[in-house]
């Protein structure tokens, strides 16, 4: 995560109420955002417990965020160069407290293991062919 939430993040952080807090939480608290559509996005950050870890749900939808959104919160609390997550454990270890919420995750300290890219498909046009596409062709 940023080290800590930029002046916009700042701006959209709950101060009063139930889930206040203040900017001497540092990426710890609750900001309402403007989404990338018209739809505000409610996000719960946290680097607590060895993680960071933000909670993502769609204001007043009955819906989970899209790709899009996801991708929204990852650039305002993540820089471009950190790999972060969603998980899908195993179903004993699910936990649903809000049928519409995804999570974003990273450890802390840790490099976070990724696949090849080459899994995928190629980056440039003379890097050869992904598996996919070779069963594919």
């Amino acid at each position: 995560m940023y080290p800590c939430p930029n002046e916009w993040l700042e701006e959209h952080r709950l101060t009063s109420g139930r889930l206040a807090s203040t900017r001497a939480f540092g990426n710890n608290g609750v900001f309402l955002i403007p989404g990338p559509t018209r739809h505000r996005l409610l996000v719960i950050a946290s680097d607590q417990e060895g993680w960071e870890h933000c909670s993502v749900s769609v204001v007043r939808q009955k819906r989970t965020p899209t790709w899009d959104e996801m991708c929204y919160v990852k650039d305002h609390f993540w820089p471009a160069d950190e790999c972060v997550v969603q998980y899908h454990p195993p179903k004993a270890d699910y936990v649903t407290f809000h049928d519409f919420t995804l999570h974003l995750w990273r450890p802390i300290g840790e490099a976070m293991p990724r696949p090849p890219h080459t899994m995928v498909g190629p980056k440039s046009p003379g890097e050869g062919l992904s598996l996919l596409q070779q069963f594919w062709s």
